[in-house]
């Protein structure tokens, strides 16, 4: 008797038809991003040298509590992500110019994946230098003031921030024809936004005009949610806000950062799609 094919069991099965190239391409990315231990340690030399040297030193020097060290270990956090995600963004040009991006391009891959494996590599990378910092300024004897809720706001917080960094990196990068323009053009993207954001002091100690220009940048709901997380502190959450209740003003920066992420990963999936047409 013969058999009637089915349309819907030949069809690939739409999970793994995304996730199977996105993890090869993420293991192509991370064996040209993570060849030795060395790529891995050298980006944190300036988070650990202001969470464990510059912190200390600035916490004797203005006669502020300890608790200072704790503020400045975890806004070095909103240098090290820009830092890290920025310079991913500089290996996907290096890519483009010299490596084996057009092959890839002409592979009958969707291009969205290309962009999904260089993120799944970077925000790991992150990910291991973020841990490596808490671990560092915990041995120190930094203090932090962590529950199990205030981990998880931690989390949501540095996770989605590092999301929207890599989207501004990977658009940058498609738009950017040249390494030294993208260089030059990093500090504007990665280091201004932290000395406002209320990585140093809070936003509150700015003129007014900076301290709303502030309130508007992704930078400072994350460190202000990370705060909250791990020290159990909600200034910086209300200094945003000016809410009474932490909860409220938690949710609402979570959803700035969120909306942060979601719309400079479609951003940099557009873009780098219509620049592999050029």
């Amino acid at each position: 008797m013969a058999t009637i094919a089915n349309p819907a069991a030949d069809r690939p099965h739409p999970r793994r038809s995304i996730l199977s190239p996105v993890a090869t391409l993420a293991r192509r990315r991370s064996q040209l991003t993570v060849r030795t231990p060395r790529e891995l340690f050298v980006p944190l030399l300036t988070p650990i040298l202001f969470a464990l040297v510059i912190a200390p030193a600035l916490k004797q020097a203005l006669h502020t509590s300890a608790a200072y060290e704790s503020f400045i270990a975890v806004g070095t956090i909103g240098l090290l992500v820009p830092l890290n995600t920025m310079f991913a963004g500089l290996s996907v040009i290096v890519d483009r110019e010299a490596g084996a991006q057009r092959e890839l391009l002409a592979a009958p891959v969707p291009r969205p994946t290309l962009v999904l494996g260089n993120l799944a590599v970077a925000f790991a990378v992150t990910a291991f230098q973020i841990t490596a910092l808490i671990v560092a300024a915990v041995a120190r004897g930094i203090p932090f003031d962590a529950t199990g809720s205030g981990i998880a706001w931690f989390l949501a917080a540095s996770a989605m921030f590092t999301v929207g960094m890599y989207g501004a990196a990977e658009t940058l990068a498609s738009r950017v024809p040249e390494p030294a323009e993208y260089i030059a053009r990093v500090p504007a993207i990665a280091i201004v936004p932290w000395f406002l954001g209320g990585s140093l002091f809070p936003i509150a100690a700015l003129p007014i005009g900076l301290a709303w220009f502030a309130r508007f940048l992704p930078i400072t709901h994350a460190l202000a949610l990370m705060r909250y997380g791990l020290l159990g502190e909600a200034g910086g959450l209300r200094d945003i806000w000016g809410m009474a209740s932490a909860q409220t003003m938690a949710r609402l920066s979570l959803l700035v950062v969120a909306a942060f992420a979601a719309l400079l990963t479609a951003v940099s999936v557009r873009t780098f799609a219509r620049s592999a047409l050029r």
